[in-house]
């Protein structure tokens, strides 16, 4: 369970994280759409669980490894943000939010079924 604390500082990296990477473009993802859904922040602030959720799905793989090579430029930029509000600036683990894939998975075999 994550106290108030916590889930302020969760929703303020999603704010800051979403603007830095939009500033970044499509381009320098390969033409995905990227989207930070949720940011969970450990108990002592210094881990943070980033997940993004990416469009065309097909192109999650290469978009991750672009993200874990610009992980220490993203957390630079957060840190620049964040430096009047954190005494740490948490280091960033980036997970795929595949819900919305699931979601149609989910939508299409309900499809499926309704038209036998």
């Amino acid at each position: 369970m994550e106290t108030t604390r916590q889930q302020k500082v969760g929703r303020q990296l999603q704010k800051d994280l979403a603007e830095i990477i939009q500033q970044q473009g499509m381009p320098a993802y390969g033409g995905a759409m990227v989207s930070v859904t949720s940011v969970h922040v450990s108990p002592d602030l210094a881990l943070a669980r980033v997940r993004l959720s990416i469009f065309p799905s097909g192109k999650a793989d290469d978009v991750m490894k672009i993200i874990a090579q610009q992980s220490r430029s993203i957390r630079g930029e957060l840190g620049r943000r964040v430096a009047k509000q954190l005494r740490i600036v948490p280091e960033l683990v980036f997970d795929i939010d595949d819900s919305l894939d699931y979601v149609e998975k989910i939508d299409r075999l309900l499809a499926s079924e309704s038209s036998e």
